[in-house]
């Protein structure tokens, strides 16, 4: 759609939001520190070697509302054997495994990382508005992609984007990242002809019609079949 522009929701996380961590052992049970309330968790990465941490869940769910996977965090860490002695890295959310039947974060990932060098990072999609195309029965909404990657400073990076499908009041019509206006210092990684998302044609569900079936073709194969039955029954065998 030529003109499009779609907004950016730019949420900057500024590094005074921190989580606090405290260094664990291999000797830790991993149910005893989820039953205290805790999340297993590990940090790597820049100017820093794996370390296996644990989080305060409820923390950690806040900041993650707030930070998601694409802001940056500032992570205390602390030793429980060594009073008054603490590390601070500035860290992504890398990955998380989620209990399937609960829903809430079993481990951790975190990323440490050089605020003053760009990182790519996954930015979630977020939809807004309705789309008049589909609203006025003309075609379907399609959303074809819920995240796209972006690369600039940690500073810079943006939470989430918003696309308001509002703007797809045609049949056929579409939007793609090349519609995207990124803050400046930072730079689209998905192509820009991507499709985020389009208005489909309504598909007709087909029925298939009942055939008759013709009684009178299958008691004449029935008929047929007991006279060449009878006929072999009445050759001699010489």
């Amino acid at each position: 759609m030529k003109g499009l522009q779609i907004e950016l929701f730019n949420v900057i996380i500024p590094l005074m939001n921190k989580l606090t961590a405290t260094m664990r052992s291999k000797a830790d049970k991993l149910a005893l520190i989820r039953t205290n309330g805790m999340i297993p968790a590990v940090v790597y990465g820049a100017r820093v070697e794996n370390t296996m941490i644990s989080v305060s869940s409820i923390d950690f769910e806040k900041i993650l509302k707030v930070a998601g996977e694409s802001s940056a965090i500032v992570l205390e860490v602390t030793d429980p054997t060594k009073k008054d002695a603490s590390k601070k890295f500035d860290v992504l959310i890398h990955d998380m495994q989620v209990d399937p039947i609960r829903g809430f974060p079993t481990h951790v990932d975190f990323l440490a990382i050089d605020i003053n060098k760009p990182v790519e990072v996954t930015i979630p999609i977020e939809f807004t508005g309705i789309a008049p195309a589909e609203k006025g029965g003309l075609g379907v909404l399609v959303k074809v992609l819920h995240e796209v990657d972006v690369e600039g400073l940690p500073k810079d990076l943006p939470h989430n984007i918003i696309v308001d499908v509002s703007t797809l009041a045609n049949l056929d019509d579409q939007i793609h990242i090349k519609d995207i206006a990124l803050p400046k210092g930072v730079t689209m990684k998905t192509h820009e002809d991507e499709v985020i998302a389009l208005i489909a044609p309504v598909k007709e569900e087909e029925v298939a019609e009942a055939v008759p079936v013709d009684l009178s073709s299958i008691e004449v194969e029935k008929k047929g079949k007991k006279e060449d039955d009878g006929a072999e029954g009445s050759e001699k065998v010489e």
